[in-house]
């Protein structure tokens, strides 16, 4: 059975009226007539990555949490030492700068979970998501504002822009490791 079927009947758990004919139909016709198509930035893309910090503060998973709860999609996802010579590429606007040196010790003093989220506006999305980079001036209720404790120690990056997003996914992830998926959810079930 396809993986968006079992999506639905999940969804359908409980239901006795529902046949497992009307749970196939309803999964292939949402994935064909789905609420979002048609609307741009739909399928845009962002790099989030989890900084030796937030790896090694068990913060991995509420991190991915709220991008689930906020009905993003996970397409990509890795854990990994980040050599030098990526991170002199992704930071490459910062070579320049006093701190530079102590942000490639600090990136590779641990492993760092990458991973690339699609959805609705999910570049902007995501940096409300995760607030301000110093975390004294972070929202409470964003990531920064809840877990982070100093600018230089701020548990997580993200792209900041759609034209960055698209530069930052490439050097961290090849084509291959992208998964493009459908899911049948509440809010894009259609009923006959």
């Amino acid at each position: 059975m396809a993986v968006g079927a079992l999506c639905l009947m999940n969804s359908f758990r409980g239901v006795r009226s529902a046949s497992r004919l009307q749970i196939t139909w309803l999964c292939e016709h949402t994935r064909s007539h789905s609420i979002t198509s048609g609307i741009p930035g739909v399928k845009e893309r962002t790099l989030v990555a989890v900084k030796p910090d937030g790896v090694q503060r068990r913060l991995i998973g509420q991190i991915i949490k709220r991008f689930e709860q906020r009905g993003f999609r996970l397409v990509g996802l890795k854990m990994l030492q980040a050599s030098e010579e990526l991170l002199a590429q992704h930071y490459s606007s910062l070579h320049r700068k006093p701190f530079y040196p102590s942000l490639l010790r600090y990136m590779t003093s641990g492993p760092v979970v990458a991973m690339v989220w699609e959805g609705h506006n999910v570049v902007k999305s995501t940096r409300m998501l995760l607030g301000n980079t110093n975390p004294a001036e972070a929202s409470p209720g964003t990531i920064r504002g809840d877990f982070s404790i100093h600018i230089s120690r701020n548990i997580v990056h993200a792209s900041d822009s759609t034209e960055v997003a698209q530069k930052e996914i490439s050097l961290w992830f090849q084509r291959s490791e992208l998964i493009d998926w459908e899911c049948c959810d509440h809010g894009n079930i259609y009923h006959p």
